[in-house]
């Protein structure tokens, strides 16, 4: 079956997920376009005609966040027709995840302002970015439990209670420090610094991933 006059935009909305002052936070930018004005939403947009999904993601990610040669990963197609009042726009949705560190965050005059949120915590967000922001936070949730995908929250040293805890600010829940190192030493994905972090604490010894590319593995 054929529809006649279809009028149907394609849009990519992106969950920038990153650790800060010990909470997961998220990117979002504050509206200025009616009837949203003054709502906040993920960083986004209309895909060009020449772009795939991966490209148009990578470059609003880009854009938002000026960093690159992260991980970013398609979370799921939102298409419900009354998602956008202003017209019937489908939304592949993308999650990524950036050190802190890295990140400098910019807008444009399209946007009032940027700013990171408490994931537990988040302002009434326009379209159906609600949905987007639980979707996203179990789609991470769920990748801990199989990959290596921490790397991309992590400095490029850290110490192994960095690395605990890191898990269990995205899990909500205390870990096992003994069972967790003695885990995440045996599946081989570390390699020591030879090098220790000198601070309040303990001198405690400093790691590093030996690869930082996406990887099936068991850390939990």
């Amino acid at each position: 079956m054929t529809h006649q006059g279809q009028n149907i935009k394609v849009a990519v909305d992106i969950v920038i997920f990153s650790i800060l002052d010990n909470a997961l936070k998220v990117i979002l930018i504050q509206m200025k376009k009616k009837p949203f004005t003054g709502k906040w939403a993920f960083p986004g947009g209309l895909i060009g005609n020449k772009e795939s999904l991966d490209d148009a993601a990578r470059r609003e990610l880009a854009e938002k966040s000026a960093v690159t040669n992260i991980y970013l990963e398609q979370l799921y197609t939102f298409g419900n027709p009354k998602r956008d009042s202003n017209g019937r726009v489908i939304s592949a949705a993308y999650f990524a995840l950036i050190d802190s560190s890295r990140i400098r965050l910019k807008t444009t005059d399209k946007y009032s302002d940027v700013k990171w949120f408490d994931i537990k915590n988040l302002p009434r967000l326009a379209y159906d970015h609600r949905d987007i922001a639980n979707y996203a936070l179990q789609r991470l949730r769920w990748k801990l439990e199989y990959s290596n995908i921490v790397y991309s929250l992590l400095p490029k040293s850290f110490t192994l209670s960095q690395m605990r805890r890191t898990y269990e600010i995205i899990l909500g829940r205390k870990i096992d420090r003994r069972n967790f190192q003695r885990k995440v030493l045996s599946i081989d994905i570390l390699k020591s610094t030879h090098r220790k972090q000198i601070g309040k604490h303990r001198p405690a010894l400093l790691y590093e991933f030996k690869t930082r590319k996406p990887a099936i593995v068991e850390v939990l």
